[in-house]
């Protein structure tokens, strides 16, 4: 800057060279973590908001205010959270938590190359379905097995196959719509079938399929209503009723078990979810179901079944626009791997894990958080350890509620205390109900993460 510069004044608004700037060595530790594209940017950023004040030219605060501002731009926008919201399967929360059985095959997938699709024996291309389609055989009893993105691809893809441009029948009671407007009638028409439908909303008879059977009939489904419960004056067909029909009238029979699980719930003592092995043991052609939901991995469609109809729907051309990547397949496969122990489900496997966690146990961690959340509010706000009952979640027993406990609060503006945890560290996700906000305690696992950052609610709060 030039003698004339300083005797002028100008250096209080006259800003440096962005150059120049950069070359602070206040910067330097932001330029290795972010980089120097990212920190140019911030300083033409800052220095086009304070143009023409004295502050442009403050060091200080020019390298305070781009570490701020870097800092929230580099900060991953999917983040860890703690679902206290009382659904162990939350959607929007991720649905499964992973087993570190999954996790660890999952991150040794991404490290290196993989045999993907390369027959280590024959030195030659190999099929990716094969590292899921042999476990998924063996825990339902099917056939053969592939795997898609997700249920709703599994659907889609199982329609396309065996019914395209022909007509599928479907009970009215189970024209379900699930999360984002998932629709049966639509998936349908994407699929290019024509939708039957046949008895009422409450009431379907086995003579509704067979009177509607006809020669341009390619299928029967099922669709399990995993998401609703219709109650009273109902009757609805069982699938295995159905079998027969459908081997005399040389149709497909679908169905589409949404959530699905491998395991008997009985055996925790929840209640009892269809599984796919019974599904194929009462001779269903071909079963569709979600790896992300009850299963406990990570998200995927699962079409099991008869071997011939297998094998087309593989071989659909739609089937690599779903197709899984490696890192889902390794995660995939190493929690089907669990399941062949599955009197250590409960200790292995997340989901079971959460489920399945007594009610008394639950107590006990809520009682042990109580004095810290009290602490945390003082005489703010009324703390306290409430009874609840939760949900299982993401389309699975939606009428059937879990026995729990919460940390429960009430105070004034439980808006604005729900957004004060939200914006934590490790942001508390509860849910607000007959002006009390609970925090459901069944899927909490880091008591000492969530107590150490309550000290943080003070500053937030403030």
């Amino acid at each position: 800057m030039s003698r004339a510069d300083r005797a002028d004044g100008a250096s209080e608004t006259r800003p440096l060279s962005i150059d120049r700037m950069a070359s602070w060595p206040t910067l330097a530790p932001l330029i290795e973590r972010a980089g120097r594209p990212l920190v140019i940017e911030a300083l033409r950023a800052w220095v086009e908001e304070r143009r023409g004040t004295p502050e442009v030219a403050s060091e200080a605060a020019c390298v305070h205010w781009c570490t701020a501002r870097l800092a929230a731009f580099l900060q991953p926008s999917q983040r860890r959270v703690f679902n206290l919201t009382g659904t162990v399967l939350h959607t929007n929360l991720g649905r499964a938590v992973l087993a570190e059985e999954a996790i660890a095959a999952a991150v040794e997938a991404m490290r290196s190359p993989t045999t993907l699709e390369y027959d280590l024996g024959g030195g030659a291309r190999g099929e990716r379905d094969d590292h899921v389609a042999p476990w998924l055989c063996r825990l339902t009893g099917a056939e053969a097995a592939t795997a898609v993105n997700n249920n709703a691809a599994a659907v889609l893809l199982v329609l396309s196959e065996l019914a395209a441009g022909r007509e599928v029948i479907v009970s009215r009671g189970e024209l379900i719509e699930i999360g984002g407007a998932f629709r049966i009638p639509d998936i349908m028409a994407r699929a290019g079938c024509r939708l039957v439908e046949v008895g009422t909303t409450n009431r379907t008879h086995l003579q509704d399929y067979a009177a509607a059977i006809g020669p341009d009939t390619a299928a029967i489904m099922k669709v399990h209503p995993s998401n609703y419960a219709i109650q009273g004056f109902t009757k609805s067909v069982a699938a295995a009723e159905l079998v027969p029909l459908a081997r005399e009238k040389g149709v497909a029979l679908i169905e589409d078990l949404g959530s699905g699980t491998l395991a008997d719930l009985e055996t925790w003592g929840l209640p009892h979810e269809p599984t796919a092995r019974e599904a194929v043991a009462s001779g269903v052609d071909v079963v569709t179901f979600s790896g992300d939901k009850l299963l406990g991995g990570p998200q995927a469609g699962l079409v099991v079944g008869r071997k011939p109809l297998i094998q087309r729907i593989a071989r659909n051309q739609m089937k690599r626009a779903l197709r899984l990547d490696k890192v889902r397949l390794a995660a995939l496969e190493a929690t089907l791997r669990l399941y062949a122990d599955p009197g250590r489900l409960a200790e292995r496997l997340p989901t079971i894990r959460a489920l399945a966690r007594p009610a008394a146990e639950i107590r006990a961690v809520a009682e042990r958080l109580l004095p810290a959340v009290q602490a945390a509010f003082g005489d703010r706000a009324q703390v306290s350890v409430a009874e609840v009952r939760g949900q299982i979640g993401s389309g699975a027993l939606p009428v059937d509620l879990l026995p729990s406990f919460a940390i429960a609060i009430n105070a004034k503006g439980l808006d604005r205390i729900a957004d004060n945890f939200r914006r934590l560290p490790i942001p508390v996700i509860g849910r607000i109900g007959d002006g009390t906000l609970y925090f459901d305690l069944r899927t909490l696992d880091d008591e000492a993460a969530f107590i150490a950052q309550l000290d943080k609610l003070h500053v937030v709060a403030g």
